[in-house]
């Protein structure tokens, strides 16, 4: 496949206007459909000459024709997580210029002053405008806006180009065509570049159909929340050649497979990013029938840049670069060379041909990428023993049992865990497993103790990241308390 535009709409024109290309939980439209009503959308928004535009609204057709119409007036778009609390949605607001905001629920903007009812619609989304908005100094060529917050600090937006969005999915698309995937269920929000650029417009280069219902319809609601019957259901009913999840979604599905569930032998590639998975969990979802690739990817480069497919894979690797980037490794830091961000807002980009990631990693002789952790995460002993706590989290959420797990130890004389488990697991199944896990730990590594966390780490409350990474900072703060009663006692052999 070679990149013949610099759009993803030049790209489209050639799918045959005939072919199926959209799916939603009631809309179903061919290519030429689509095209007409992204038109359609288009007209209205030159209309009222706005330059920035949030979009907060559930998964469906209406989300991805209102990004199709932007790119083609030139608005920048800024997606909004339907999750977001209104401290997060006002910082967003506020710190992109956005003018107006496509919502498919106003009541969740009732924060905002004088709004009252929105007076224009739009392909079904309320136009809800932003009194008093504020211009904001934009990079050139900036389309998208996303906002993410990593492991600490407030959410950071990224600033990006359609091409760099454009050069992402062809990249994606090249490696993959000849798996022939033509079915795409959208299960991640549409609101993250994982779905958005790896999921609907991969799909889209490779002519083939993308399906995005509801995310109730799905099991999924807030920003952690899954009901895997449902889940299974809609992924039965679709009956889809690929799959984009989460490692949590992961573990849950190849559990809910071991309980009978049987998936569809539609599938044909599920990849699986947004953290570390266990080699371990990959093979047990494989043996199962679950065709499971784990990759890698950030935001700053437009989502994925590494990724693990057929005939290339090594379970527990990040899996080889994509074609249109370069990744290398200096003192421990994964570096990454290629399409980029433009800058954060109100900050320019890194000026350096390679773009330092934050992650730690190696790459071995065959190219693949090993992802061992966070730079700014690590642990130090108080035997000065560097530790990465998603190694060992890792081993610990193989357990069915075990919803979420937090290691700590920094300044600390060993490592030590909060543990959320499922409901109806007691302390002493805990205590087994992670005996076990202590048996594959080198001794520094070892959990000496744990503790039951209080309540599930969420978005909303301030603990997970957007993505379901542990805020650690916020996390130790929180719970204080607990953490020092940990190194009082060690039962955990």
């Amino acid at each position: 496949m070679e990149l013949i535009a610099k759009s993803l709409l030049q790209q489209l024109q050639q799918q045959s206007s005939d072919a199926p290309a959209l799916e939603g939980s009631v809309l179903h439209l061919t290519f030429g459909q689509l095209r007409q009503r992204v038109d359609r959308m288009a007209a209205q928004l030159r209309a009222l000459s706005l330059s920035v535009i949030g979009l907060q609204a559930d998964n469906g057709p209406q989300w991805l024709i209102a990004d199709l119409a932007c790119q083609q007036v030139g608005v920048v778009l800024v997606p909004l997580p339907v999750f977001f609390s209104a401290g997060q949605l006002s910082h967003t607001i506020a710190a992109s210029g956005m003018q107006a905001i496509l919502a498919d629920d106003c009541e969740r903007f009732t924060f905002l002053p004088e709004t009252g009812q929105a007076k224009t619609y739009i392909d079904d989304l309320a136009l809800i405008e932003i009194p008093g908005a504020q211009s904001v100094a934009l990079p050139a060529e900036t389309a998208k806006v996303t906002f993410t917050s990593g492991s600490t600090g407030a959410p950071r937006g990224v600033c990006l180009a359609n091409e760099t969005q454009l050069a992402t999915a062809a990249a994606l698309a090249r490696e993959l065509q000849f798996l022939g995937c033509r079915r795409h269920l959208c299960v991640l929000p549409l609101a993250t570049l994982l779905e958005n650029v790896a999921g609907a417009y991969t799909c889209w280069l490779l002519g083939g159909l993308v399906i995005a219902p509801g995310l109730d319809s799905l099991g999924l609601t807030g920003s952690s929340q899954l009901d895997m019957a449902r889940l299974c259901g809609s992924i039965e009913h679709h009956r889809p050649d690929s799959l984009i999840l989460l490692p949590q979604m992961l573990k849950q599905l190849v559990a809910a497979v071991e309980r009978g569930w049987e998936p569809p032998d539609s599938l044909k590639f599920i990849a699986v990013g947004g953290g570390k998975v266990a080699a371990d969990l990959l093979l047990r979802a494989r043996h199962l029938g679950l065709p499971v690739f784990e990759g890698y990817g950030l935001s700053e480069c437009g989502s994925v840049v590494a990724l693990n497919l057929p005939g290339s894979d090594r379970p527990g690797a990040a899996g080889r670069p994509l074609p249109h980037c370069a990744i290398s490794v200096s003192d421990g830091e994964v570096l990454v060379r290629g399409p980029r961000y433009l800058g954060y807002l109100g900050e320019p980009a890194e000026a350096d041909e390679w773009l330092p990631t934050g992650d730690l990693g190696t790459i071995d002789e065959e190219g693949f990428l090993y992802i061992t952790g966070r730079r700014k995460n690590i642990l130090i002993s108080s035997f000065g023993r560097n530790i990465s706590p998603e190694w060992i989290e890792s081993e610990v959420l193989l357990s069915p049992a075990i919803a979420q797990c937090v290691v700590v130890g920094d300044d600390r004389p060993n490592c030590s865990a909060l543990i959320s488990p499922l409901p109806g697991t007691d302390g002493a199944a805990i205590d087994d497993w992670l005996v076990r896990v202590n048996q594959r730990l080198p001794d520094y590594a070892k959990l000496r103790e744990w503790r039951p966390l209080p309540e599930p780490l969420t978005f909303p409350g301030g603990l997970l990241t957007a993505n379901g990474r542990p805020r650690r900072s916020e996390i130790a703060n929180t719970y204080a308390d607990l953490i020092d009663s940990m190194y009082e006692t060690a039962r955990v052999s």
